[in-house]
């Protein structure tokens, strides 16, 4: 085990960038696929706009969003393995990225709702759920930064 440390403390700064670069992806597109979400609703289904928008959320979804929240995960899970655990700040960054998560999974179901034209939410609940994410974000951050307990 000693080993493994010894690598991770060898990279950490590499892993700590990767991390940071890999939310930043996530963030952007948690926060833009629901905005999108927004002009979908406004588009008849079968038109050109609602069939462009499917493409669109689809790929920020497979392309861009799927890999970052993985590759986040993995970064932050390798600077986890030599993270002192004895902080309150790092059990509550941990449960608002899990939130993060849950949301991520939830904007995917929306978009395969949307990818069957079977959407049968407005573009307000869409607006609402815009800004979980940055309630979240907001949480994480200061709990990395802060470290208020």
């Amino acid at each position: 085990m000693n080993a493994i440390v010894d690598w991770i403390n060898d990279w950490y700064l590499w892993f700590k960038w990767l991390h940071v670069v890999s939310v930043i992806a996530w963030m952007a597109g948690l926060l833009y696929l629901p905005r999108l979400f927004v002009y979908h609703c406004a588009a008849a289904a079968g038109s050109e706009l609602s069939e462009t928008l499917k493409v669109m959320e689809r790929r920020l979804l497979r392309a861009i969003m799927n890999p970052a929240m993985v590759s986040a995960w993995t970064f932050g899970g390798l600077m986890l393995v030599v993270q002192d655990w004895s902080g309150g700040w790092l059990h509550l960054k941990l449960a608002g990225v899990a939130a993060l998560t849950v949301h991520h999974h939830l904007q995917a179901r929306w978009r395969k709702d949307f990818a069957a034209d079977s959407n049968r939410r407005p573009a307000r609940f869409y607006r609402v759920q815009n800004e979980v994410p940055t309630l979240l974000m907001i949480v994480v951050v200061l709990m990395v930064i802060v470290k208020p307990f």
